[in-house]
């Protein structure tokens, strides 16, 4: 199994990034899909979430109307598009699948939104 996360890196305020997770050695189209992220000294928290079939998107208060869950079943990708960078949204994000029980996670990929 595994989920491999890209597309972090460091941009200005108000910029925007596309994360990616490619997804591996499950059946991915089965399993829901989150985003995660951690910033340094902060629990872990939920970002976005995605349902099985995509028909269902659910998101943090803090990125409502900036990020968008999407996902494509046909490439095992998942997708976070993120808009109005702030600095609150520097942290290491991580891919997430959840099927009843099994959860896996990817390695994290780095945000960082500065100046």
């Amino acid at each position: 199994v595994q989920l491999v996360e890209s597309g972090g890196g460091l941009v200005q305020p108000g910029e925007s990034l596309r994360l990616s997770c490619a997804a591996s050695g499950f059946a991915f189209s089965s399993y829901a899909m989150s985003w995660y992220r951690q910033a340094p000294g902060k629990e872990r928290e939920l970002v976005a979430r995605i349902s099985d079939g995509g028909g269902s998107t659910n998101y943090a208060d803090s990125v409502k109307g900036r990020f968008t869950i999407s996902r494509d079943n046909a490439k095992n990708t998942v997708y976070l598009q993120m808009n109005s960078l702030k600095p609150e949204d520097t942290a290491v994000y991580y891919c997430n699948a959840r099927l009843r029980v099994t959860n896996y996670w990817g390695q994290g990929t780095q945000v960082t939104v500065s100046s």
